[in-house]
């Protein structure tokens, strides 16, 4: 059995402000605009392949299948989205807010989560 390729996919996120792959324990969605201009997302199982393509193409992602349970919980319902293809809100960012990709990714990263083709230590100097 072949692995599926992911391409033409991540081309469209990569192409997204704000698109990018995440990864939990009930699968994968990786988030882009369509051709429409409105918000899509692929979903499935098959994590470790499109993480592997993702990455190898620089496209962000975030993996919360080592996290905790219940730290995933919290920042699922408590946390902001994420923006993808506009502008976020303006702090403070809680539930049902949309915030930037990277202050999301700060939040993951700080339970644990593995977070590629985002530099969080730039990010934080530049906004400190």
């Amino acid at each position: 059995m072949r692995d599926r390729d992911y391409g033409a996919d991540i081309a469209k996120a990569i192409a997204t402000p704000g698109g990018y792959l995440k990864i939990g324990r009930g699968g994968f969605s990786l988030h882009y605009l369509n051709a429409y201009g409105g918000q899509s997302s692929l979903s499935g199982y098959d994590c470790d392949t499109v993480k592997l393509q993702t990455i190898a193409a620089g496209l962000p992602v975030i993996d919360s299948r080592c996290v905790d349970f219940d730290k995933v919980t919290r920042l699922v319902i408590s946390g902001p989205m994420i923006c993808v293809g506009g502008a976020p809100e303006p702090e403070p960012w809680g539930a049902f807010s949309y915030a930037p990709l990277i202050e999301v990714a700060r939040a993951y990263a700080a339970a644990g989560a593995e977070v590629y083709n985002l530099d969080l230590e730039e990010a934080a100097g530049a906004a400190a």
